[in-house]
């Protein structure tokens, strides 16, 4: 029995014998549902995800690079790219983009002109998602796309519009509905889309230089949070700053994670911001999870894989004299992705032991996720989950879906397609993974929206009517509402999780119940725009309802 299978026996007999006595902890005890389940929604879809962003219409833009040569999906109705600085193919007349449907399991290509190969997004307040940069003849050029019903939705190329190449850069929404890009490949400076008030010009943040390694960078795709006071907080390598991006401050500098070893690409670890909890005296904080030692690298060009970290951190934000507080993953994992699930735990997923991001720099794939949760006592927080047939290490993504399932798909460690003749060949599939409060055993206690105010109003009050089989008691209850991520490189952007306040439930009839609560208090609490909102009823979530956020009807 290998070590990964040997850890995964012994925290599930812990899990077991030291779960709280809570009915939504007793949900847990089970082995089977404990672990989750997967299931295989595709064999391919064409092309590899290594981006991937849920809209509002319950479809999923994915994307890959364009620069490698065809894809495994044509273009339809006989389309072709014609592209005379492509690397490889100047007519091309595949996809290196797909449109899926979550409702439907089905898919459909899109095109994209230049390369958008580790780039970056968000989503504005109206639901079109803006992709910024790429490589080679993409790395100045923003792209949108737009919801829709019909066939005929596809991406629109606004050239030269970035002031700066973005490659490997990170966005955030921000509360006045802009997009803050910060950072990219020998990119010490930020922008903002659209354009700033204060002219067409970059701002220079040190902080980026500053935490360069040398040869290996590990400062890429910087990890980036909105922060409850309105400034952003801005992870890179080992440190991380608060931003006032509106003076281009730097407000103060976070202690450094302990270990001083690399969190950021290719050191690739993952970050999330723990859900943000409106009941409770507002506290922001983040947790640091896996990476790779600061030689790892270096070394993958001599064959030599070293072990991935196995720590996390979590620091309070919102203490000035905050102090990171760390713990240890079941196993070490570089490239994994970090999702919120709806009642608030964090799902680890993806990547591997051994190795860095970057070409066949990564060994020993670790294909079992692990859940943690945050408010469950230390060193009882971390359960392993039932593990994937598929590796998916370099180029894979994650992102939550409507229904409370993880949509997961990607990993292409070769700079081609390569399917054969290789440890590990290229990824087309699209997985599904099923967390245990999807398993039946859970179904009598999961709510069903009936109906709900789908327009929430910052402080004002809002209503929804649900079922629930079996309804245990009115503390059971939370509201909690979710921003879908821009996922790609292990790092979901834009993601939150806001628990919304004044929560009142009262019976109707038989089996159904209303509840009463509050939109959120603030803009930087909870930017504009369009969120999963899911009723959770002893820790079990319903489905996905969409609701937009905004100022007034």
């Amino acid at each position: 029995m290998d070590r990964e299978n040997i850890i995964f026996l012994f925290l599930l007999v812990l899990t077991v014998f030291t779960l709280q006595t809570s009915t939504a902890s007793q949900m847990l005890v089970s082995r089977r549902h404990l672990v989750g389940e997967w299931r295989l929604l595709h064999k391919s879809i064409g092309i590899t995800a290594m981006h991937m962003q849920l809209l509002h219409n319950n479809k999923v833009v994915i994307f890959d690079r364009t620069d490698f040569g065809r894809s495994n999906l044509s273009l339809p109705r006989g389309r072709c790219r014609y592209n005379s600085h492509d690397l490889v193919l100047h007519k091309d007349c595949s996809a290196h983009s797909v449109l899926y449907d979550i409702g439907s399991n089905t898919f459909r290509p899109l095109m994209v002109q230049t390369d958008t190969w580790c780039s970056s997004g968000a989503v504005l307040p109206n639901g079109t998602l803006v992709q910024t940069g790429g490589y080679n003849d993409g790395d100045h050029i923003i792209r949108t796309i737009a919801p829709c019903t019909g066939e005929n939705c596809d991406w629109f190329e606004l050239p030269r519009t970035l002031i700066q190449r973005r490659w490997y850069s990170t966005d955030h929404i921000l509360p006045d509905a802009r997009i803050i890009v910060i950072g990219g490949r020998k990119q010490y400076n930020y922008e903002f889309y659209p354009k700033n008030y204060r002219g067409n010009s970059a701002f220079r943040l040190q902080f980026l230089k500053s935490t360069r390694d040398r040869k290996d960078e590990n400062n890429l795709y910087p990890f980036v949070f909105l922060l409850p006071d309105g400034n952003l907080l801005i992870f890179a390598n080992t440190r991380a700053i608060i931003l006032n991006y509106k003076k281009n401050q730097v407000l103060r500098e976070l202690p450094s994670i302990p270990g001083d070893e690399p969190r950021n690409y290719p050191s690739t670890g993952s970050a999330v911001l723990l859900p943000l909890d409106e009941n409770r005296p507002m506290e922001a904080e983040i947790m640091v999870c896996g990476g790779a030692p600061r030689r790892a690298y270096g070394l993958t060009a001599n064959m030599v894989y070293m072990k991935a970290l196995s720590s996390c951190g979590r620091i309070s934000v919102s203490d000035d004299h905050g102090r990171w507080k760390m713990e240890t993953m079941p196993t070490p994992r570089v490239m994994s992705d970090m999702i919120i699930l709806p009642n608030g735990d964090i799902l680890i997923i993806n990547g591997a032991s051994r190795g860095t991001a970057g070409w066949d720099n990564a060994r020993s794939p670790v294909t079992r996720p692990v859940i943690y949760r945050p408010n469950m006592r230390r060193y009882n927080r971390f359960s392993i989950m039932k593990a994937s047939s598929r590796p998916r290490l370099y180029h894979s993504s994650a992102i939550l879906m409507t229904d409370g399932r993880v949509l997961v798909g990607g990993s292409n460690p070769q700079e081609n397609y390569n399917f054969t003749g290789v440890e590990f060949p290229t990824d087309l599939s699209l997985e599904a993974f099923y967390p245990p409060f999807l398993a039946r055993k859970h179904k009598h206690l999961k709510p069903t929206v009936l109906s709900m105010d789908e327009i929430l109003i910052y402080k004002k009050s809002f209503s929804a009517t649900f079922t629930v089989p079996r309804f245990l008691r009115m503390g059971t209850v939370s509201i909690r509402i979710i921003a879908p991520s821009f996922t790609t490189h292990s790092f979901s952007m834009n993601q939150r999780m806001v628990v919304l306040k004044g929560v009142v439930v009262v019976a109707v009839s038989a089996n159904t119940y209303k509840f009463t609560a509050f939109g959120p208090s603030t803009k930087e609490i909870a930017p504009p725009g369009y969120y999963l909102l899911f009723v959770v009823h002893a820790g079990i979530p319903s489905s996905g309802m969409w609701v937009k956020i905004q100022d007034s009807t």
